[in-house]
């Protein structure tokens, strides 16, 4: 229940200098008066004595009050700054659940926040992304999103889309004002405007994606073309050992790696051949099914020999390829990125590093990582689908438009279309969405 009062560790378990109790609902005053004798005034740090129920001392720190609704949650918030010691912050929240407040769930103080009107959805989530991001770039762009960068433009794309529906639900109700949709050049250049909106903002969340997620890159290609000098190449770690023969490489080997700011999920994978080595076949079907799973593959061949068929045939459709030239040092071939018939083809050596920086640019092209405009931001997989869904909405709504003229049916698509974008604020929104998103939040947070 929210009027529950809940309590967690704010800092990250294990030691430290500092630990933060934290503390949030009505009985956020009682338990003030029984862990330091008084209610602390409101937003000032306060030296004070935590004692226990027989009033010895527990631990000296600060105490801050913030009274509700202007606090995080929407509630009255205490948070016990401590010393960072993993007992002395659990005797401290043992005596809060004695004073009455009850373990916080994970995400449990972002979620109060949420119900109470403080933040939108999508800046909740922007909270934890912050939290995990593994880059200097993540955290900047979840930094934006915090900020409301994010929901400000989906805040726009429904304040556009009401004002449609209302002129719309007027010729629904007043069909003999001449207010029907036949030949309503505005309603049409409206709809399109909205739908061209949509579309950016796509984009924009595509690459907030990917910075937030990372690319997964996965390098394949037949036996000893250089796949795991390339791996070694591109983490600048000895990470995989590379051999003269044929078939060194049985299994999978993961790596995370950055290229200027973008996170990379790279696989090295097992040379695809035909095998009657029960292992190195096994190598092989792991190999394939990391494919399918794959951003972008990586089709590595030696230079001297020139692309296997067979090889090119066994993989994916539907799967981006890039194929890399790879040994160009024993040709004497100058590193060069063309366009082939399947994409885009990079001559490099993955030995001395000639063409590497060519790969990193188009990693990040790939990636949609040029200059980042001012409003980029993070986003996550469930703010691309509704996008997607909303614009399948409005393009309905729009041939609906042209082709019937049909108020009662566009104003329906632009219906749906603004419940898809209001899930990603929270407009719209079920228990079981926002259970399973404030689950994957930290306790404390």
């Amino acid at each position: 229940m929210v009027n529950q009062t809940i309590v967690a560790v704010a800092t990250p378990p294990g030691f430290g200098g500092v630990g933060i109790v934290r503390v949030s609902g009505s009985l956020v005053s009682d338990i003030a008066a029984g862990i330091l004798g008084r209610l602390p005034p409101a937003r000032c740090a306060n030296l004070a004595t935590f004692r226990d129920a027989r009033g010895e001392l527990l631990d000296q720190g600060i105490a801050l009050y913030f009274p509700g609704p202007a606090s995080f949650t929407g509630e009255d918030i205490l948070e016990l700054q401590g010393h960072g010691g993993p007992v002395v912050l659990d005797l401290l929240v043992q005596r809060c659940l004695e004073l009455g407040a009850r373990p916080a769930r994970p995400g449990e103080f972002s979620e109060r926040a949420f119900l109470n009107g403080k933040i939108d959805l999508a800046r909740a989530e922007a909270i934890a992304d912050l939290i995990e991001s593994s880059t200097a770039l993540a955290a900047r762009l979840a930094g934006r999103s915090l900020h409301g960068v994010f929901s400000r433009q989906i805040d726009d794309l429904i304040e556009r889309l009401v004002r449609m529906r209302t002129f719309l639900e007027a010729t629904l109700d007043f069909p003999d004002d001449e207010l029907g949709l036949s030949g309503d050049q505005g309603i049409s250049d409206d709809l399109r405007a909205i739908i061209a909106q949509t579309q950016d903002l796509i984009g924009a969340a595509r690459q907030g994606q990917v910075i937030r997620e990372g690319l997964a890159v996965v390098i394949a290609g037949p036996p000893n073309a250089g796949k795991s000098s390339l791996l070694n190449a591109l983490s600048g770690q000895d990470a995989a050992i590379v051999t003269p023969i044929p078939g060194t490489t049985r299994d999978l080997l993961k790596l995370d790696i950055q290229v200027d700011g973008l996170p990379i999920r790279i696989v090295d994978t097992a040379g695809l051949r035909h095998s009657e080595d029960v292992v190195e076949r096994e190598g092989v079907r792991r190999a394939r099914a990391q494919l399918d799973q794959a951003d972008l593959v990586l089709w590595v061949y030696d230079a001297a020999e020139g692309p296997d068929a067979l090889t090119r045939e066994s993989l994916p459709s539907g799967i981006p390829v890039t194929r890399i030239r790879n040994k160009i040092d024993r040709l004497k071939v100058l590193p060069a990125i063309t366009q082939v018939e399947t994409g885009s083809e990079i001559a490099l050596s993955a030995t001395t590093g000639a063409g590497l920086d060519l790969l990193r640019s188009h990693l990040k092209a790939f990636a949609g990582l040029g200059a980042l405009p001012e409003g980029a931001f993070v986003a996550r997989r469930r703010h691309l689908d509704a996008l997607r869904r909303g614009l399948g909405y409005l393009e309905s709504a729009h041939h609906a438009l042209t082709e019937t003229s049909a108020s009662e049916l566009v104003a329906e698509d632009l219906l749906q279309a603004q419940h898809a974008f209001g899930e990603i604020t929270g407009r719209f929104t079920s228990e079981d969405l926002l259970g399973r998103i404030f689950s994957t939040f930290c306790i404390g947070k």
